[in-house]
């Protein structure tokens, strides 16, 4: 395995390649951890709204008391098969829920803001959302119903969009490091290609020096493809670190970091770097002695 370093010099060449797998690691980290951070989002979204049903009465002069509305829907809510929990939210969540779009508190207080009905159906249940939107709008004309399938279409849309771009940008990594190393192995063979043609004049085989170069890239990219990693992996712990301190806070967007489970999947990406490196020159230098010999 150590054979390349006794039979070729190394040359500025090689810390280059070394440069470029780093990049390319640190790169393919960051992908697959936005992926993760995307999944993470997807499923505590998708959580917070599967099984609920939210009301509004909208402020509205033509309108008619919205207290008595909010009353009368709550009525329907409770006494709807299904629905496990009904509850008004207080002027301060609902508030709270309008505060990331407009920022200032003193805004806030001046607007007009909805009557907002939370309702949660209850586990294994079904509930007419139709029916029950019938029945809320003849108790209370100025209601809107909202069980966010909606959102949650989208949710999964935007989900898979996400994943499947991430993992378009993988494999767009893995070739283009691929082709990097055989590029680099290519160059190598020509500028050592005396040294090439005196160990075949030795009686060396093919598979020998193929050998030599395969296993040395591989524990190339292993380490190099370690440091991306781990500059990557810095980078998604100090996320976790700001949001731990409360200092991350940026409306709608989910958090930054990454949990340590989530962290372990980076362990895959040297081992595929170093994996990918030595096939790529296992078959550049076969082929490349194929036609020379």
């Amino acid at each position: 395995m150590n054979d390349y370093g006794r039979i070729m010099p190394r040359d500025r060449g090689a810390a280059s390649l070394d440069v470029v797998i780093v990049v390319m690691a640190f790169l393919a980290a960051l992908a697959l951890g936005a992926a993760l951070i995307a999944e993470r989002a997807a499923v505590s979204w998708r959580t917070g709204l599967v099984g609920r049903i939210t009301v509004q009465i909208l402020p509205s002069e033509k309108a008619g008391d919205p207290d008595h509305e909010v009353r009368a829907a709550l009525d329907v809510l409770r006494h709807t098969s299904g629905i496990a929990h009904a509850a008004q939210l207080s002027e301060r969540e609902t508030a709270e829920l309008v505060r990331p779009w407009l920022g200032a508190d003193a805004l806030v207080s001046e607007l007009p803001l909805p009557k907002l009905i939370d309702a949660k159906i209850a586990p294994g249940e079904g509930v007419d959302i139709d029916n029950l939107r019938r029945q809320i709008r003849a108790a209370a004309p100025d209601a809107i119903i909202d069980d966010h399938t909606r959102w949650l279409a989208r949710l999964r849309s935007l989900a898979r969009g996400v994943l499947w771009s991430a993992y378009g940008v993988l494999l767009l990594i893995a070739l283009a490091t691929a082709a990097t190393v055989s590029f680099a192995i290519r160059a190598g063979l020509q500028a050592h290609r005396e040294i090439v043609e005196l160990l075949h004049q030795m009686g060396a085989h093919s598979s020998f020096i193929a050998r030599a170069f395969e296993w040395h890239y591989f524990f190339a990219a292993l380490i190099a493809g370690a440091i991306g990693t781990a500059l990557a992996a810095g980078l998604y712990s100090a996320g976790t670190g700001l949001e731990a301190v409360g200092l991350e806070a940026v409306p709608f967007l989910p958090p930054v970091g990454l949990h340590l489970s989530e962290l372990a999947w980076f362990l895959v990406i040297p081992v595929a770097a170093s994996w990918i490196a030595l096939a790529t020159a296992r078959f550049s230098v076969l082929g490349v002695l194929a036609r020379i010999y």
